[in-house]
């Protein structure tokens, strides 16, 4: 989206320098970027020991039995036979 926009100069060259940015745009979309997730963070924050969520933390770090292990890619394939070099 264009927008224009009257930002200070010598903040945006500052945001720029400490950013290691030589676009405006991404200087402006990584700053407001950062500044939003800052806020969620500060949010979360604010809800320690306001949320109960009765989880069993021992039973949810174990690994259910009737799931068998999965085997890799590599175990199932068939090694391709090597062809001969041709000789120059």
């Amino acid at each position: 989206m264009r927008t224009t926009l009257d930002l200070p100069a010598p903040l945006l060259d500052e945001a720029q320098h400490l950013l290691g940015f030589k676009s405006k745009t991404d200087t402006v979309v990584v700053s407001l970027t950062e500044l939003i997730r800052r806020h969620r963070i500060d949010e979360l924050k604010g809800l320690a020991g306001r949320v109960d969520l009765e989880i069993d933390l021992g039973r949810s770090r174990r690994r259910p039995d009737e799931v068998p292990a999965r085997r890799s890619k590599v175990a199932r394939c068939k090694p391709r036979p090597r062809l001969p070099r041709a000789k120059p």
